[in-house]
């Protein structure tokens, strides 16, 4: 998860230079008054989100998989603590205040 997230750190870092360099060369329209530079933010944002949905398919179907290993391992963890303490709970039936 950490090395799709650096890339797509990566991928805007990029944009944003490239759209700041575009912005101030006069390309690229520049924001109004002092905007200027959420103007340069917020275009590299918007060029940066297809780019890495496109570039980091990959990378992203990988982290993906691993999240939801990572669940089902801790689902099957709670599901065997939930069934010992059932056994528990099952084993002492006659525990003081529990009716039989």
């Amino acid at each position: 998860m950490l090395r799709y997230t650096l890339m797509r750190l990566g991928i805007f870092v990029g944009c944003l230079v490239v759209v700041w360099a575009l912005v101030h060369s006069g390309v690229a329209p520049r924001g109004l008054g002092d905007s200027n530079g959420m103007w340069v933010v917020l275009l590299a944002l918007l060029v940066s989100a297809p780019i890495s949905f496109v570039v980091l398919r990959r990378e992203r179907d990988r982290a993906s998989e691993r999240i939801v290993q990572r669940v089902d391992r801790m689902k099957s963890g709670l599901e065997a603590s939930r069934n010992q303490e059932d056994a528990v709970v099952d084993g002492t039936t006659g525990a003081p205040g529990r009716t039989s």
